[in-house]
């Protein structure tokens, strides 16, 4: 069988799947907008907390970019100077952190834009708000996911094209007289060594975006928050959440800037540094450790799941749907509804690339239902214990 054919279709089929991912997240984020956003007041409301979320992250971005500049250039020296570190590693730690970036903004002015639409739909149908609701927060999910996707599949192609053509005459892998020659395993193994280890520095800088934006933000909102109900119910005498507190709308701007777009940055850091780190893994284990297989495969295999498994989400999305007058139980079940499917879809899938891919590993079609059965428990567990349609709570 031709590895190399069959990691040019996994990469290119990765970057179909995120473009095809961020093409629904687009047709959501339309959609929501077409929607009728309420009263003029609602309207009003929600205008001042989008302003003043855009013009905090204006302020936020300009303080990171004070720090990735100092990062870059300590990379820069690292790479281009002293040369310990290859000459892709700043550049894809820019990467890595523009893209986080990307995601948790997008997704803010998603949020700003959906929230008082969902509210004005939930005052007329509860099946709509819980609609609206969802697939705004899909544009978010979708984003992440597509634009790591997009990223990752890129640079895999990048940087396989740069050496197999050995441009500008570098030998990145230092394979002058060692007599490994091209289309080798030899010469596969150390190649997908390189790629991998490389691919890790965009996962840094995503990772010092999330940084910023998850703490910053976390600490605006909690700040906003507590400054609301003090000043509010305690000095004042203003209802909880009274737009009438000034306090009140810098709590939502904190809502989005911290919840939203620090999570859509930390999220996109966990997202693109899991596969990163698999892709890794699989390198060393199946280039060195076990060379009967060729890294390739290993190395292609969490992203072409990983792409199974945004397409699957998006299918997943279709399937929450409510009736009217639903409990708050019957609310939560329908969102699992969509989450048992994006899961049945990814066992199957899962089985069969490990059966195709790697024969005779199948512990690690293991692997990935012990990590989908972990994540299903922790969600269900953490709606047990803290919603109200429960014995504990109650």
């Amino acid at each position: 069988m031709n590895y190399e054919i069959l990691a040019e279709n996994a990469r290119f089929f990765t970057i179909s799947a995120a473009i095809l991912t961020l093409a629904f997240a687009f047709y959501f984020y339309k959609w929501m907008r077409k929607q009728d956003e309420g009263t003029d007041t609602m309207k009003e409301i929600a205008s001042h907390v989008r302003s003043g979320a855009i013009a905090y992250l204006k302020q936020q971005y300009k303080v990171i970019a004070f720090f990735f500049a100092g990062a870059f250039i300590i990379f820069a020296i690292l790479s281009y100077a002293l040369k310990v570190q290859n000459p892709f590693i700043p550049i894809g730690f820019l990467t890595g952190g523009f893209f986080s970036t990307l995601s948790g903004f997008l997704g803010m002015k998603t949020a700003t834009y959906a929230s008082a639409r969902t509210a004005n739909a939930a005052s007329k149908s509860l099946n709509e708000g819980l609609t609206i609701a969802f697939r705004s927060g899909a544009v978010m999910g979708l984003t992440v996911v597509g634009l790591a996707l997009l990223d990752i599949s890129l640079w895999f192609i990048v940087l396989n094209l740069w050496l197999d053509n050995n441009l500008f005459g570098t030998d990145f892998l230092n394979l002058a007289g060692t007599g490994i020659a091209k289309g080798t395993a030899e010469y596969t193994a150390a190649k997908m060594h390189f790629v991998t280890t490389t691919m890790l520095s965009f996962g840094v800088g995503a990772s010092f975006q999330a940084l910023f934006a998850r703490v910053g933000g976390g600490i605006f909102t909690k700040a906003a928050d507590v400054g609301a109900d003090l000043v509010g119910k305690v000095e004042a005498g203003i209802p909880e959440d009274d737009p009438r507190n000034p306090a009140v709308i810098a709590d939502n701007v904190g809502d989005n800037v911290g919840d939203v777009a620090g999570m859509g940055a930390d999220l996109y850091e966990s997202y693109a540094g899991s596969i990163l780190a698999a892709m890794s893994l699989g390198s060393a284990a199946f280039g060195y450790i076990n060379p009967d297989v060729s890294p390739i495969f290993a190395v292609s295999l969490p992203m072409i799941l990983a792409a199974i498994g945004t397409l699957s989400s998006i299918i997943g999305v279709f399937f929450v749907k409510t009736k009217e007058g639903a409990t708050m139980g019957e609310l939560l079940k329908s969102l699992r509804v969509g989450v048992y499917v994006s899961s049945a879809i990814i066992i199957v899938v899962a089985f069969i690339l490990v059966k195709i891919l790697l024969p005779n590993n199948l512990g690690l079609f293991v692997s990935i239902i012990v990590g989908l059965i972990a994540g299903n428990v922790v969600g269900f567990f953490t709606e047990y214990y803290t919603a109200a349609e429960y014995k504990p709570t109650q």
